[in-house]
């Protein structure tokens, strides 16, 4: 009965104005608004109702109906038809196209400020001048402002002697050299003096400007502005005493002479006072009591004539100042020379840019623009100083060493000095890092950087997280090499407990393992901190791995080196300090690596001779040495004299104490060992301790000949014949020896 449905829904879309059945498919997009059904008369209404009972009288309708609901309510949902949108054509800029944005930006935001300025200064509305009011408010100012400078004067007059005895005091626990803090303890304090002096004057001030205001907001208002201007401008005052102190030398923290210290303190003292008074003080007032187009002319003037005279004092004193801070250079540690040597080159571009960002600053906002520029330098001159004080202790720790005691430096010899290596690295690393934390707080104190925010964002905890990860991986991996190159050097050398040296295989062996142990360390604590800066070590390792593969292709020849002298030092073929031939070179063996050995001749040439060039070679210390001496005598002489007269200088050799010590054994007597016509020759052999045979030796030669002049036992006689001229008888022969 499809009818029954379509009376539902007309009967149902009536008073809902189409409500739509679940599971019921449309033939509409979803992405499509429904179309609204029209609205049924009365008639139509009537007439569906009474379809509607019918069908739910006749049963067989009534079920009908529901079973048709049901098949409707199980009919899955159509899916939606997905809507297409187009992608966002994005047209990337050029450089110069971003750099003429920028300039764009910034060029209408100036204009801006500009076109400001040109209405405060042509367009405000005009005030009516109330000279009564003026005066009256004059008055009352110029009285709170003699009271105030009156008192400052004398607090600070009166404690001119404290100042005059700290600066005493603590030049003299200088010169004594009994604690190098006295001094800059003493300046500390005066700093810290004139700051509470200060602040009693202001508490003074405030009570001054309670009763001296004659319940004028105006008045009020005007001694408000003079208050806050007084502090300000005192406390840059302070800093320029801290720094120059012209009347107290002593307080004095720079070399900076009376004349020089004077001068400058004096200037930019008028300087801050005409910054200060003018712009926190006078345009004010001017603008409030006269005219705002008055005052911000005078802020234009003021600014102009300060900024003028400003540049007028740095470039006429460039040469002085620059050559100055090069003189304090010299005298300062090589670490601050560097940055003492850069700020003399830039100075006064420095200072210039100073004042003319607060002249422009200053004409658009003058109270704020102060308040900005005071507070950034005092917050530049507070971290300037700290780093400086931080720089300069880890300086100073840098150039002491730790001293370990004498039973240590035995048993570790090279342990002291790899502590003050390592304390030395780490004290240069946190000076460097000192530096740049002073840096990237300089550019926020300037509002050219956010330091804290970048320090609570993901990129600062980041940084700093990749940082202390670091620290940590370099500073286990310098105790593991320590600890493991201390314990190998350990059994390189002898204790207090005489333990004897290790052999000479051992040593190379051991040195041999140190150097190893430390490309291994060394190369896996590289490819760990580069993983903890975000490199992939993957690629690294596998191209490491074909480097390696290609290397041993290409260098077969080091490759065998390398093989053959880890078999000859495995077989204890040769060691530092043996007395080798290799080939053609004799000489005494100085160095041993892995691919290479050192051998020095007794002339002094070094040569280097890679192990896979050596096939023979012969070691003069192992175990023992050998001396077999051969004697040639005279065929006609007694053979047992001449014997009897070796035996004797045999016998005289042994009793030498210094000799019977490098022989070992008895010496054997071999007779006579060869026979010619003009000789025989009779052979006596040694057993000697290694590289003593030749002291033997010589010593041999010495008794022997001693012996034998003493039995007149005679060497072979060598004979020569001249022939005769023809016709003449021969001659004899003579014996030549």
């Amino acid at each position: 009965m499809p009818w029954i449905l379509l009376l539902l829904l007309c009967l149902f879309g009536a008073p809902a104005q189409a409500v739509t059945i679940p599971g019921v498919t449309t033939s509409t997009s979803s992405s499509q608004p429904p179309a609204t059904a029209p609205e049924p008369d009365v008639e139509q209404k009537k007439a569906a109702y009474g379809a509607l009972a019918d069908v739910l009288e006749n049963d067989t309708s009534r079920k009908e109906l529901i079973d048709q609901l049901r098949t409707v309510a199980k009919t899955p949902p159509q899916e939606p038809v997905p809507s297409i949108t187009p992608p966002e054509v994005t047209s990337d800029k050029t450089v110069l196209e971003n750099v003429t944005d920028v300039s764009r930006h910034y060029g209408e935001a100036l204009s801006a400020r500009f076109a400001q300025l040109y209405r405060n200064l042509i367009g405000s509305p005009h005030k009516a001048f109330n000279p009564q009011t003026f005066g009256n408010a004059a008055s009352h100012f110029l009285m709170l402002a003699g009271a105030i400078f009156a008192f400052y004067w004398l607090a600070r007059l009166c404690a001119w002697p404290l100042y005059r005895k700290m600066g005493e005091w603590g030049r003299r626990k200088n010169r004594e050299k009994s604690s190098w803090l006295h001094l800059p303890l003493m300046i500390a304090g005066a700093f810290v003096i004139d700051l509470l002096l200060l602040a009693l004057t202001l508490f003074v001030g405030q009570l001054l400007s309670d009763n001296l205001n004659a319940g004028s907001k105006t008045i009020a208002f005007q001694q408000s502005l003079f208050l806050n201007a007084f502090a300000l401008i005192e406390f840059f005052k302070a800093l320029l005493r801290l720094i120059f102190s012209p009347r107290v030398p002593d307080l004095r923290p720079f070399s900076v002479n009376d004349q020089g210290a004077k001068y400058w303190a004096l200037r930019l003292s008028i300087l801050s006072g005409l910054i200060g008074y003018g712009l926190l003080v006078a345009v004010p007032i001017i603008s409030n009591q006269v005219n705002v187009q008055i005052g911000a002319l005078a802020n234009v003037l003021i600014m102009l004539c300060i900024t003028v005279w400003a540049l007028y004092l740095i470039f006429h004193n460039k040469k002085a100042i620059t050559a100055g801070l090069l003189h304090l250079a010299d005298r300062s540690l090589s670490f601050f020379s560097l940055f003492i040597r850069a700020f003399a080159l830039v100075w006064h571009w420095l200072a210039s840019a100073y004042f003319i960002v607060l002249c422009f600053f200053s004409l658009f906002d003058p109270g704020n623009s102060l308040k900005f520029m005071m507070g950034a330098t005092f917050h530049s001159l507070a971290i300037i100083g700290i780093a400086a004080f931080v720089s300069g202790l880890l300086s100073r720790w840098i150039s002491k060493t730790i001293t370990l005691s004498p039973q240590v430096q035995r048993n570790y010899p090279e342990l002291q000095k790899r502590v003050n290596g390592w304390i030395s690295a780490s004290l240069k690393v946190a000076r460097i890092l000192t530096v740049c934390i002073a840096i990237m707080l300089l550019l926020s104190a300037w509002s050219l950087f956010d330091f804290w925010n970048w320090m609570h964002n993901g990129a600062g905890e980041k940084t700093v997280d990749i940082l202390i990860r670091i620290a940590l991986i370099l500073f286990f991996s310098a105790i593991g090499w320590t600890l493991l190159a201390s314990l190998i050097e350990n059994r390189l050398v002898s204790d207090i407990h005489g333990r004897p040296l290790p052999s000479a295989r051992a040593r190379t062996l051991l040195t041999l393992f140190r150097n190893a142990l430390a490309v291994i360390i060394s190369t896996i604590t590289i490819m760990i901190v580069l993983s903890e800066i975000g490199v992939n070590i993957a690629p690294l390792l596998a191209g490491a791995g074909a480097l390696g593969l290609a290397i041993s292709f290409g260098s077969q020849t080091l490759v065998k080196d390398i093989i053959t002298g880890i078999f000859i030092q495995f077989e204890n073929g040769m060691n530092t300090g043996d007395l080798v031939t290799i080939g053609p070179l004799t000489g005494t063996v100085e160095r041993m690596s892995i691919r290479s050995v050192g051998v020095r001749q007794d002339t002094g040439a070094y040569h280097i001779i890679p192990w896979s060039s050596i096939t023979t070679f012969a070691n003069f210390v192992r175990g023992i040495g050998s001396v077999v001496a051969n004697y040639d005598v005279d065929r006609h002489e007694d053979a047992d004299k001449a014997k009897q007269a070796l035996r004797a200088a045999v016998e005289e050799l042994m009793e030498m104490e210094d000799i019977r010590g490098l022989v070992i054994g008895e010496p054997s007597f071999a007779g006579i060992v060869g026979l010619t016509n003009t000789a025989f020759t009779l052979r006596v052999s040694f057993t000697t301790q290694p590289l003593k045979q030749w002291t033997v030796r010589f010593a041999l030669d010495s008794m022997v000949k001693k012996h034998f002049d003493l039995a007149d036992v005679r060497p072979p006689v060598q004979t020569y014949q001249v022939l005769p001229a023809p016709g003449s008888p021969p001659p004899p022969l003579e014996p030549t020896l």
